[in-house]
């Protein structure tokens, strides 16, 4: 077995929406597909509270997130990579 620490972890990429709390952003990713009947296709988003512990992104920043251990009640997702 290889890889080393959040091997296999999910990741996403999105933009930073939200900066106002201390090391923690909301992070809204958008993603398309096509709608299984009429073959239109979708866009849908979703906001995710991402810690941020450097607090080195802000609003309007392109971050890539993955999966991580709980720090709270909605933040589940740490900020990985930050892309301006």
């Amino acid at each position: 077995m290889s890889g080393g620490a959040g091997a296999g972890r999910k990741s996403l990429e999105g933009v930073v929406v939200s900066d106002k709390m201390n090391r923690t952003r909301a992070v809204e990713v958008e993603r398309e597909f096509r709608h299984s009947l009429y073959d239109k296709v979708l866009r849908r988003s979703k906001r995710y509270l991402a810690h941020d512990g450097a607090n080195a992104s802000r609003t309007g920043d392109r971050v890539v997130i993955r999966a991580a251990k709980p720090r709270s009640s909605r933040k589940r997702w740490e900020i990985i990579e930050v892309k301006k």
